[in-house]
């Protein structure tokens, strides 16, 4: 899958072409135990079981990443979750902005079988992961839905409460601090403001208050019928 980013930083903001090859969603990365019990239940009042272990990393099809403003899903049953992207190109990591859509009706018979369903919205902008890794507690991630034609907030939190991504991506090489080029991950994500329910729209945030700039996407969710 191929993907185009703008990373910003520097002199002036530079193109980035990234051949993706593989694509792994850290489950359950809440950095404390009650961030991830909190996200746990949320999940549980809709059905999904608890995890066997945290984190868990899903290995997902790496052609479900897209970067357009619309995506396509089966019913009525699904909703976006805002996490960081980081991913790695000629030797160097970075980081972006992901939503980990997913079918709820079927993450309650199976977490992996449902990460598989729905497109992962990406954005297009990145910043080198050494720009933000002195800081990257201090980041914040949001996001909004659509709800009756008003946008509200949905999710909103400190990086802090998550897993820093080298601990993750650490747990999944089994010790390296570098993924494997052409290798994303989506990192976690808080919980959901109002409990966990689907939208027309998903906006998402990664806010870096230090050098005050942003990653920002929005999407379209379009739903087809279970049957035409």
């Amino acid at each position: 899958m191929e993907l185009n980013f703008t990373v910003e930083g520097g002199a002036a903001p530079q193109p980035l072409k990234v051949d993706l090859t593989e694509l792994v969603v850290a489950g359950w990365a809440g950095r404390d135990r009650a961030a991830i019990e909190h996200h746990i239940e949320e999940l549980a009042a809709i059905g999904v079981p608890r995890p066997s272990t945290v984190p868990l990393y899903y290995r997902v099809a790496e052609a479900l990443v897209t970067q357009a403003e619309s995506i396509q899903v089966l019913g009525t049953e699904s909703s976006g979750e805002v996490e960081t992207f980081v991913f790695s190109a000629g030797g160097q990591t970075y980081v972006s902005l992901a939503s980990d859509h997913t079918d709820r009706k079927l993450e309650t018979i199976g977490v992996a079988i449902s990460k598989q369903v729905c497109a992962k919205p990406l954005a297009r902008k990145a910043w080198r992961f050494a720009e933000v890794a002195g800081h990257w507690d201090e980041m914040i991630i949001r996001s909004h839905i659509e709800e009756n034609g008003v946008r509200v907030l949905y999710q909103e939190g400190p990086l802090a409460s998550l897993r820093p991504p080298l601990e993750l991506i650490a747990g999944f090489t089994g010790g390296a601090a570098l993924l494997p080029d052409g290798t994303g991950m989506i990192c976690g994500t808080v919980g959901a403001i109002g409990g966990i329910r689907p939208a027309p729209s998903f906006a998402m945030e990664l806010f870096d208050p230090v050098l005050g700039r942003s990653i920002e996407h929005s999407y379209r969710i379009v739903s087809l019928p279970e049957v035409a």
